[in-house]
This record gives structure tokens, C-alpha cells and sequence, in this order.
């Protein structure tokens, strides 16, 4: 089914050139130099609730730029999110031509932006769930999640005691992005040093446990560079310890969104299999 990018464009009077991004799993549309058209399907709906509620707070509440909300609509049972567009690059485009010092220096930026995000009071309706019931479903599929993914038996077969033998209490519901990737962290060079201009992408967006915001930060962002993950968390204000580091690889497997058998690919890996292990080289207190 095609997203009905003309008609939606009459229909807000916008006669300006589109060009779509390139990559993410939704149709967005540069729309001029400044402002982004996003389109859901009918059965995601509720992402685009979530997406314009989490815009409408984070606007008056973030201190790093976020889109701001312009529109939102439906047509051909497709909807829509109009926004404004917040500049800079994906921190993904620029990732492999950086210092090591100015990978560990944005990590750190990420860390002091993810803060202040998790600090943000104000929730928004569509982005709270009873944190209890989604942890507790995604626990009874968890093992059929990752047979799915295909991770190997011997991986596998380890699953349900560790997540079983890991307490995942919240005391503080915090306002989650829940997918801190490179591409959803806009940077610009200040003529200095590459600096962060703006967060994106708020459609999974939700309110729960700041350990699952982690799984993303480790995984994608700090990527296999230990230092990287420690910086992140400096600038979050956190030392990690082996409870800590037990309950963001427990949130790893729980992950709507995870590939275990994919992480295994390119983030360190212990000699034999270990979720403990794992646990301590993805998440924990050593850095190389």
C-alpha cells in the first residue's frame, strides 16, 4: 500500500520539493530544508499518538532540541505526523570517520541528554503501559522470542534461568526513548567538535524501567568500545555494578526490539557461553 504523500501535502498547502530518508522502518519525507513528514500504517496507529504526545512534552521539558509538532492527521488510512526539522547528521553518518576521543566525548553528551530526558515528569498518556504486565509478557515469550531469532541452542537453553533469577523492580518510572541508535542522534561541528544538536524518532517511545533505555545505549551506540559505554554512563551519572549489569541484560533479552543472535555477531563475547558473562562484558564495571 502506498503512503498518499501528494494528497497529504494538499492538504496541509505544502508546495515544497520532498526527498524520503533513506533507511528507519516507517515512510519519512524531507519536505523543503526544514520541515519532515512522517506516515504511519493503520495498524500503527498508536505510534503515531505516541510519536506527537512525546514531541508535544519534550518540546517544553528536554533541553536538547527535539522535532517540534506541527499537524497530524489521517488520509487513505495512512496517518501522519507533520514536524519541524531539527539540524544536523545522524551521529551514524560521521561514527566511523571520529576520534576515539570524539566518539567517547559524544557518548558522554548522550549520557547527560539520556539523564535529562529520564528526568522529564511529565508523561504523556499514550506512553504509559503497566510496566509490570509488559515486563511479565515479554518474560513468558521470551524463549519463543529468540527461537524465532534463531540464537543457538546453546544460548538458548540459558535464557529462562537467567531472566527468571533477575528482579526487575521500578521504582521511578522514566520517560523512555527506548531506541538510542547512532541514527537517532543528530550531531553538527561547532567548528571545534562534534557536538549533539537534536534527538529523533520518538514512535516507540514509552514510560518504564531506565534499564531498558540502556539495552540501545550499549548495544548500538556504544557499539564494542567498553569506554565508550563507561563515558555514556558518567554522563548519566551511573557506576555500574554486577546487580546493574545483570538487570540491563536481562532487559536485553526482554527487548521487544532484540537480536541476541545478532549482538553475539559484533559485541564481545565470552569464551564459552554465559549470560552472566555477557552480562559483565556488555554492561558491567570493566573497561579494556
Amino acid at each position: 500500500m502506498t503512503h498518499p504523500l501528494a494528497s497529504v501535502l494538499s492538504e496541509l498547502s505544502l508546495d515544497r520539493p520532498t526527498t524520503r530518508f533513506t533507511g528507519g522502518s516507517l515512510p519519512v519525507h524531507a519536505v523543503g530544508e526544514d520541515l519532515v513528514l512522517k506516515f504511519y500504517p493503520a495498524e500503527e496507529a498508536e505510534e503515531s499518538r505516541i510519536e506527537a504526545a512525546a514531541l508535544t512534552t519534550l518540546e517544553e521539558h528536554l533541553p536538547t532540541p527535539t522535532p517540534r509538532l506541527l499537524a497530524t492527521g489521517t488520509r487513505e488510512g495512512w496517518h501522519y505526523v507533520l514536524m519541524t526539522r531539527v539540524p544536523g547528521v545522524g551521529l551514524d553518518a560521521v561514527w566511523d570517520t571520529l576520534t576515539t576521543d570524539e566518539r567517547r566525548a559524544l557518548c558522554w553528551e548522550a549520557g547527560v541528554m539520556t539523564a535529562e530526558l529520564h528526568a522529564v515528569t511529565e508523561h504523556p498518556a499514550p506512553l504509559v503501559t503497566d510496566w509490570t504486565a509488559f515486563v511479565r509478557a515479554r518474560r513468558e515469550a521470551v524463549v519463543d522470542h529468540h527461537r524465532r531469532q534463531e540464537l543457538p541452542p546453546e544460548w538458548l537453553e540459558l535464557v529462562p534461568e537467567f531472566v527468571d533469577g533477575v528482579d526487575l523492580p521500578v521504582e521511578r518510572p522514566v520517560f523512555l526513548h527506548t531506541e538510542l541508535l547512532r541514527e537517532h542522534i543528530l550531531v553538527r561541528h561547532d567548528g571545534n567538535r562534534w557536538r549533539i544538536s537534536g534527538l529523533i524518532d520518538f514512535e516507540p517511545a514509552m514510560v518504564g524501567a531506565a534499564e531498558y533505555e540502556f539495552v540501545a545505549a550499549s548495544v548500538y551506540l556504544a557499539g564494542a568500545d567498553p569506554a565508550c559505554w563507561h563515558a555514556f554512563l558518567r554522563g548519566y551519572g551511573l557506576e555500574p555494578d554486577v546487580d546493574f549489569a545483570r538487570r540491563c541484560l536481562a532487559y536485553t533479552l526482554l527487548h521487544r526490539y532484540s537480536t541476541l543472535r545478532r549482538y553475539l555477531t559484533w559485541l564481545p563475547v565470552p569464551g564459552k557461553p554465559s549470560l552472566d558473562e555477557l552480562a559483565r562484558l556488555w554492561f558491567g564495571a570493566d573497561v579494556t
